[in-house]
């Protein structure tokens, strides 16, 4: 390879010399590479470290123990450098249990500087004169072996982030930020795999699903299972084998006979030469379910109206873009409007109460917390406005 400064490691000697070098860093920068636009289930293909001297590409195929890893990610003195952490951290949580510590993140920073571009070819061009090649961004990062472009293009995700995360969290200190950003970091350390959070099936995630009633429902649920023990089985994208729009529209046609599941846009001769016999077969088993066994959609009761509710909500979102205006931030990275929801509906009283808060950032309690108190304490009829004249950070 003929960067000095980048070295390919896809031996376990190799990889345990190269963590133990970087374990007497202050800092090293991580990213991973895995292959969802590719394969069906989630995993690690490649990992790439940088401390401010050299950069590593470890191949996880051919290093059996990751261990030491693991334990780099987790060592409180080491900072570890990240771009957009939060699928890096819950894949190599889901994959190996791995969890970090004392972590910086630059597009958490970027984020808390209104960065007008946060995505790291934005920044790396803005601060540092970079260009990132952008050929391999839904690259199969799972085949072997990788040419050497798609080895540097891996490399340039964290070669350049100490030099970055230098920049950021200067501006960060400079603008009275950094114990923001510090908070949002200490968060992400609790991420992990986890499951999704409602819980919902799958298939009424396809967009369009929650209007489908009775057999045209049970014609989805039984497709997209279909669709999804394929993918499993042959580890390839859900999307690669059907589309959703596809699944959609078999489920409102209930095709019967492969002339007819042919003639659904999206279906295609292939997969109905390769897979036809299967997907009928998906379709047959919801018509032929009994009455009481057809999926229904649960929803909730409905809430009655709550006028006083909505007042506080309208005076919280008016409250929270003026603020945002003033500390030229995003409204949603300022205060979510999830949170203002929380906040409306439990109406604190005290910074002690706000505080105290699910979802509320301690940050966002010291520097307008009151403007919040105040916003959803006016009384019903009054318009939003006078936002307290504080030094902006």
């Amino acid at each position: 390879m003929s960067d000095p400064q980048l070295s390919r490691i896809d031996t376990q000697a190799g990889f345990e010399t190269l963590l133990e070098e970087l374990g007497r860093e202050p800092l090293v920068a991580v990213d991973t590479e895995a292959a969802s636009f590719h394969r069906y289930h989630d995993r690690v293909y490649l990992v790439q470290l940088s401390s401010r001297a050299r950069t590593a590409i470890i191949d996880p195929l051919a290093v059996a123990d990751l261990g030491a890893l693991g334990r780099l990610l987790a060592d409180p003195d080491v900072e570890i450098v990240f771009h957009d952490a939060d699928y890096d951290l819950r894949l190599l949580d889901q994959q190996f249990g791995f969890r970090a510590k004392r972590l910086f993140d630059t597009r958490v920073a970027a984020q808390l500087l209104n960065e007008p571009g946060i995505g790291l070819a934005a920044l790396l061009e803005k601060y540092l004169d970079v260009r990132l090649d952008k050929r391999f961004q839904r690259a199969d990062w799972s085949t072997r072996p990788l040419s050497a472009d798609m080895v540097r293009y891996a490399a340039d995700d964290t070669r350049h982030l100490p030099a970055l995360r230098d920049i950021l969290r200067a501006r960060l200190a400079e603008h009275g930020r950094l114990s923001w950003a510090e908070e949002e970091f200490g968060l992400l350390e609790q991420v992990s795999w986890g499951a999704a959070e409602d819980g919902e099936p799958g298939y009424l995630r396809v967009k369009g699903a929650k209007a489908l009633r009775g057999r045209h429902l049970a014609a989805l649920r039984e497709v997209y299972q279909w669709r999804e023990e394929t993918a499993a089985r042959s580890d390839r994208a859900a999307f690669r084998i059907m589309n959703t729009e596809a699944l959609l529209e078999i489920a409102k046609t209930l095709p019967s006979d492969v002339a007819t599941l042919r003639a659904i846009r999206g279906v295609g001769a292939e997969l109905v030469e390769r897979r036809g016999r299967e997907i009928l077969d998906a379709v047959s088993r919801a018509l032929q379910l009994p009455e009481r066994e057809l999926p229904r959609i649960e929803r909730g009761p409905r809430r009655a109206p709550d006028p006083a509710l909505e007042a506080r909500l309208d005076h919280l979102k008016a409250r929270r873009n003026e603020l945002a205006i003033r500390f030229d931030l995003a409204p949603g990275v300022l205060c979510p409007n999830g949170t203002l929801e929380a906040i409306a509906r439990a109406h604190p009283c005290s910074l002690d109460e706000l505080r105290g808060m699910p979802g509320v950032r301690r940050w966002q309690a010291e520097a307008f917390g009151q403007d919040l108190l105040d916003a959803v304490a006016a009384p019903e009829g009054e318009t939003s406005g006078g936002v307290r004249q504080e030094k902006l950070l």
